[in-house]
C-alpha cells in the first residue's frame, strides 16, 4: 500500500470525521474525549486542523469497531485510516 499524501490523508480523515459525527453515541464519544464542543469542533474541521484530524483516526484506532464501521461508510479500509493518521502526525 502506498503511503497517502498530505492531501489525501487530510480528505480522508475529513470524511472520516464526518461519518464519526452522523452516529450520535460515537459523536458523543468523541466529543466527550476530546473535550471539545461542537462550534470548536466544526471551526477547527473548518481550518483543516491536521492535530483535530488526526485525533479523529486515532480516536477510531482505539475503538476497532467503529474503525471497520467509519471506514466501510466513506469506502476506505481500516489500514487506509491507519495510514493516514500516521502521514498527518508525521
Amino acid at each position: 500500500m502506498l503511503t497517502p499524501t498530505t492531501n489525501d490523508a487530510e480528505a480522508l480523515a475529513l470524511s472520516a470525521l464526518a461519518a464519526t459525527l452522523t452516529d450520535g453515541r460515537r459523536a458523543q464519544r468523541f466529543l466527550d474525549l476530546t473535550g471539545l464542543d461542537a462550534s470548536e469542533l466544526r471551526c477547527r474541521a473548518l481550518d483543516g486542523d491536521r492535530a483535530l484530524l488526526g485525533a479523529t483516526l486515532a480516536f477510531l484506532e482505539s475503538h476497532e469497531p467503529d474503525l471497520i464501521a467509519v471506514a466501510e461508510a466513506i469506502g476506505a479500509t481500516p489500514a487506509e485510516l491507519v495510514a493516514a493518521r500516521a502521514t498527518l502526525e508525521s
